[in-house]
């Protein structure tokens, strides 16, 4: 009988977690079944970024090859490209309604701290086109909805539960602070350190939990872990994106330099504000929730009621 959780996952995500079941049964020893372990969690990773990889090789293929003399700017083309992956993934059923809105909203929050940013010069775009607002091409607000893509996707494929999560309105609070944080530090002393110091606080007890297939034994993180891996990658990401042209810092006006790891920090606590969103849709669930398990197994036992690896 299919599960709960298999039916929450789209087609395509069924699909790639029996090919995931298939590897991984397949395997003995711990080399190879470490090995394997790994290689389909760097895929589920891959098909939760999704949206987010097709965005920035957008960018980069549109920085090396779009034509200089044709009458639509690169900047719209990006646009009108942003919106062909969303259709597209909506259409293959590869994206649910429900993250449709979580994109949208994380467009919306994106897009009003564009324009701000904009205004008081931390960064500038170059080009020129129709779909702007106030010097921003409307493009921008599709990076930040690629990031609250992500981090909404990843709960499926992962069947993500947590111990000792704040509590939501905690962490709501703090989101709402960092946000406007990212405003008012050019009027006001920037309090980025003490609220880095709080998130810190706020997460420290709180473990993740993952497997990379039903039947699998439960792995854990530290959320606070998992954070920082994902504030590394967009950086990285960022840098790949400014060598591309799409936005520039000051220190890049005479050419592109390196982006300083200084803005991992920055993007450690948007990052935040991501997760606290997505957890306004995906609720966390705790590894004793049997709301969506695998049955009458139950987590911490495989799909055949065999016990696995209760962390606790």
């Amino acid at each position: 009988m299919t599960s709960t959780r298999q039916r929450s996952l789209t087609p395509l995500e069924r699909r790639l977690d029996g090919w995931a079941q298939r590897r991984l049964a397949a395997l003995r020893g711990p080399v190879a079944g470490g090995l394997a372990e790994f290689a389909v969690f760097a895929a589920k990773q891959a098909w939760a970024c999704v949206f987010g990889a097709a965005m920035l090789a957008l960018l980069v293929t549109t920085h090396l090859w779009y034509p200089e003399d044709v009458a639509l700017s690169r900047s719209d083309a990006l646009v009108l490209g942003a919106v062909a992956i969303q259709a597209f993934m909506l259409l293959l059923r590869l994206e649910s309604g429900r993250e449709l809105w979580v994109v949208v909203l994380f467009h919306l929050v994106g897009t009003v701290m564009e324009l701000f940013k904009t205004a008081v010069g931390s960064w500038t775009y170059g080009g020129d086109g129709l779909l702007w607002i106030a010097g921003v091409p409307l493009y921008t607000g599709f990076m930040y909805a690629a990031v609250g893509s992500y981090m909404v996707r990843v709960f499926r494929p992962f069947d993500l539960r947590f111990d000792h999560y704040p509590p939501r309105w905690v962490t709501a609070v703090l989101g709402l602070a960092i946000y406007l944080n990212f405003f008012g530090h050019h009027y006001l002393p920037d309090a980025r350190w003490v609220l880095l110091v709080l998130v810190v606080v706020a997460y420290a007890r709180c473990t993740m939990y993952f497997r990379n297939r039903r039947a699998r034994p439960w792995r854990r993180m530290p959320v606070l872990a998992s954070f920082v891996g994902v504030a590394f990658f967009l950086w990285v990401a960022e840098n790949i994106a400014t060598a591309a042209g799409s936005w520039i810092y000051p220190h890049q006006a005479d050419g592109w330099e390196m982006v300083s790891l200084s803005k991992l920090v920055a993007w450690f606590l948007l990052m935040i504000i991501s997760v606290v969103l997505v957890t306004f849709v995906y609720r966390p669930r705790p590894l004793d929730d049997p709301a969506h398990g695998d049955g009458p197994a139950g987590p911490g036992r495989g799909s055949d009621g065999a016990p696995g690896e209760t962390p606790r």
